[in-house]
């Protein structure tokens, strides 16, 4: 599993799986194991949680061959359904929309280059399926590339309806983080058209019937 065989203590939980810090072989890294579902029979449970930790591994491989950031995959274990993962350092994208401190165009710059890396990936043909700024991540700070975390909800050609997930996702985050969400948006969507400049309209249609939908049902 690791070096030595050891992990530290749980530094996250999610609704899916729980992150622990390790060292793998010198480097800092995170042990992610998806966990069991006692509520699902046995033979589902392993299978969707074989399923999901390699789906999470090869989009981590696919989006980086894109040119798109995500954790190094250092180790799989499906027998157990784990994942060795670079530990990225870095604020996520929630938290510099939180940062009251942090300037308005430096901000802006930040969610231009994390709508540019979206649109690489969904050019690409991946949907990431849990889009929201906290898996959102910048190692280099707010001048350089954002990278992708948690995949494992996402897809190799997705279909439009995922695409516009993804987007929608994205806006309402930013509608819901910071004050000035419409120019953030603006920033976004520019990003996103020099990333995706091919699908960028169908893709952008897609997301606004998306939240016309969910705000009538």
């Amino acid at each position: 599993m690791t070096r030595d065989g050891s992990a530290g203590p749980t530094v996250a939980r999610g609704a899916e799986a729980s992150l622990r810090r390790v060292d793998w072989w010198g480097f800092p890294a995170l042990l992610k194991e998806r966990d069991s579902k006692g509520y699902r029979p046995k033979a589902l449970d392993d299978r969707l949680r074989r399923e999901r930790t390699r789906t999470e591994a090869r989009l981590l491989v696919d989006a980086r061959r894109l040119g798109v950031r995500t954790p190094l995959l250092y180790d799989i274990d499906l027998a157990h359904h784990r994942l060795v993962l670079e530990e990225l350092p870095g604020p996520t994208l929630r938290e510099l929309l939180e940062d009251p401190a942090l300037p308005y165009a430096t901000l802006a710059n930040a969610v231009r280059s994390f709508g540019r890396a979206l649109g690489r990936l969904h050019a690409g043909g991946i949907a990431h399926g849990d889009l929201t700024s906290s898996n959102v991540l910048y190692p280099e700070g707010t001048e350089g590339a954002p990278a992708f975390l948690d995949l494992s909800m996402g897809s190799r050609s997705p279909g439009l309806e995922e695409l516009g997930i993804d987007l929608h996702l994205a806006e309402e985050d930013l509608k819901a983080l910071h004050a000035r969400a419409e120019g953030l948006v603006r920033a976004f969507h520019e990003g996103y058209s020099e990333g995706n400049p091919a699908g960028e309209k169908e893709v952008r249609s897609r997301a606004k019937a998306i939240r016309g939908r969910v705000r009538y049902a």
